[in-house]
């Protein structure tokens, strides 16, 4: 499993769409592990591309802070997983507590 966190400081960034950079964290679901870690550079950014670029990076989730509706409904078509409202921690706290069934997903903090 391969999840995609956008990322500022190391910490996730709020605003998904415009992030620069992802964090990418290959994880065994099966047993919690995180079998490692990479960060690349985000594309220019142009409405409906990350989906199909995050999708031919293997992507299966996706934790942001906040997503419009028609990207999370681009990333439901490429068949990603999508997790909204998460805190500002670091990736693999996230990952963490997301495979631990403990992640807070509160407000999606995107209106569009």
């Amino acid at each position: 499993m391969k999840i995609a966190i956008p990322t500022a400081n190391n910490l996730l960034a709020m605003h998904f769409g415009h992030c620069e950079i992802f964090t990418l964290i290959t994880v065994n679901p099966e047993n919690q592990v995180i079998l490692g870690t990479e960060t690349v550079q985000a594309p220019p950014h142009e409405p409906g591309l990350l989906p199909r670029w995050l999708a031919e990076k293997d992507v299966t989730l996706v934790i942001a802070g906040g997503m419009g509706q028609r990207a999370q409904m681009l990333f439901a078509d490429q068949g990603i997983q999508v997790v909204v409202g998460a805190p500002a921690q670091s990736p693999e706290a996230l990952v963490k507590s997301y495979l631990g069934g403990t992640l807070l997903s509160g407000i999606n903090l995107c209106d569009h």
